[in-house]
């Protein structure tokens, strides 16, 4: 066994689900088809075991699931931090799989941390691909971690913003309620007789 197999034999299920989705993933675009579909289709045949299929671990199926739900968004992300010499399109098709796997979990898994999803993906792309693609796998990731740092940072501000708002508005409705119940109250038997001249 050489050294490189017995770094990557290491790697738990988790990695191995990655590596999965990636397959998957770069069977999809050279067959030009939905990748759900090859999922679908390997859950099927592997429920027969004289397919000789593996079954598809569930999360394999959810990355799949989940680049295919928010390709633009991910492949967007990816873009932006492609040095002006490199483009997605024109990159080997096996480095997008990995970068979209890795940049899914990154933008969409909260169970993962990103420097985790990172360190994967540049993993991943050591395994697959060519020597200068985990550099700048590495460097795409890191920019797309940060968007992603940024993006939670901006909803968390505005969901503060959202809840002080709510707060607000809840503590003027009391405010204007308390001041209707004793303005009620202040005269409660005005233009009409007192008890006792009732009583009389």
């Amino acid at each position: 066994m050489t050294e490189k197999d017995s770094k990557f034999k290491r790697h738990g299920s988790r990695y191995k689900a990655r590596r999965r989705a990636v397959d998957i993933l770069f069977e999809a675009e050279f067959r030009d088809i939905d990748p759900v579909e090859i999922v679908e289709e390997r859950v099927t045949l592997s429920r027969d075991h004289d397919n000789q299929v593996k079954p598809v671990p569930e999360y394999t199926e959810q990355i799949v699931t989940g680049v295919a739900e928010h390709l633009d968004a991910i492949d967007d992300s990816i873009a932006m931090h492609l040095a002006s010499e490199w483009r997605l399109d024109r990159l080997p098709a096996v480095d997008r799989a990995v970068l979209r796997v890795a940049a899914w979990e990154v933008l969409y898994n909260t169970e993962v941390p990103n420097r985790v999803a990172i360190v994967e993906g540049v993993e991943l792309a050591s395994e697959y691909s060519h020597d200068k693609a985990p550099g700048y796998v590495n460097v795409v990731l890191d920019g797309v971690g940060r968007d992603a740092d940024v993006r939670l940072a901006d909803a968390a501000q505005a969901q503060r913003e959202e809840s002080e708002a709510r707060q607000q508005q809840e503590d003027a409705d009391l405010d204007a309620m308390i001041a209707g119940v004793l303005g009620e109250g202040e005269n409660p038997h005005e233009g009409g007789s007192t008890p006792e001249k009732a009583i009389e």
